[in-house]
């Protein structure tokens, strides 16, 4: 069965401030954020790769730029985050689990080898860096067993930074699916996560892609660190 993947990119993007979707953005490569992703995905798990942005901010631009994937649209972008996007992707998706990306990752290509025996076996994760922890980023904790306890930016002694790359598995998905729609509107989806993990029991690996470079870019500073290691 071919991988499903889902990119975040309903939001406004207000931190960055750019006249368009933030996953628009171009970088050195000539590529934008979300090209260059989608080209990465094909590139490792083949052109059958299923593909679908949320899109709400602008979305008649992202639907022009990215003609080669799907859409769902989340009506109400400009009052919900992305825990309400996601919900309404996984509602629509295909039986399977699903790969899930923020819109405005910039990642080393080699991330998606390291996860992909992950994706093959069925395991649910989060991407996970153990070098950075700062202090407006999702964290994490583990419990007893090494699988995540606790997952959003309030975490106290977090042991890194999730980087916006996640799998839920097929018989996970369900229960992700039922804690989105409980999750606040204003939620990040770690919070789905979080509660499904508390109620539901499901177990979520952390897997540690420090080796790699991964920018979530909100800032101008992050999209110049993404520019430094993204080749042309």
């Amino acid at each position: 069965m071919a991988i499903q993947v889902v990119i975040l990119a309903a939001g406004l993007g207000t931190r960055l401030g750019k006249p368009h979707p933030k996953p628009l953005t171009p970088l050195t490569s000539g590529e934008s954020i979300m090209r260059r992703a989608v080209n990465s995905l094909r590139d490792a798990y083949g052109e059958e790769v299923f593909v679908t942005a949320v899109v709400g901010f602008k979305l008649d631009l992202v639907i022009e730029a990215m003609p080669d994937i799907s859409f769902v649209y989340n009506e109400v972008y400009d009052s919900t985050n992305t825990s309400k996007s996601l919900l309404k992707a996984l509602r629509l998706s295909q039986p399977g689990g699903v790969l899930w990306l923020n819109g405005d990752v910039v990642f080393d290509p080699r991330v998606l080898g390291l996860i992909h025996e992950k994706i093959e076996a069925g395991h649910s994760f989060v991407a996970v860096n153990t070098e950075s922890v700062a202090e407006e980023e999702v964290k994490y904790t583990l419990d007893a067993d090494g699988y995540i306890a606790e997952l959003s930016k309030t975490v106290v002694g977090g042991l890194g930074e999730a980087v916006g790359i996640n799998y839920i598995s097929a018989d996970q998905k369900a229960a992700l699916i039922a804690r989105l729609e409980e999750a606040g509107e204003q939620d990040y989806f770690e919070r789905g996560l979080e509660l499904a993990i508390e109620k539901d029991g499901i177990r979520i690996e952390a897997v540690d892609i420090s080796q790699y470079q991964v920018v979530e870019v909100d800032f101008d500073d992050d999209l110049t660190r993404a520019n430094a290691f993204v080749q042309g």
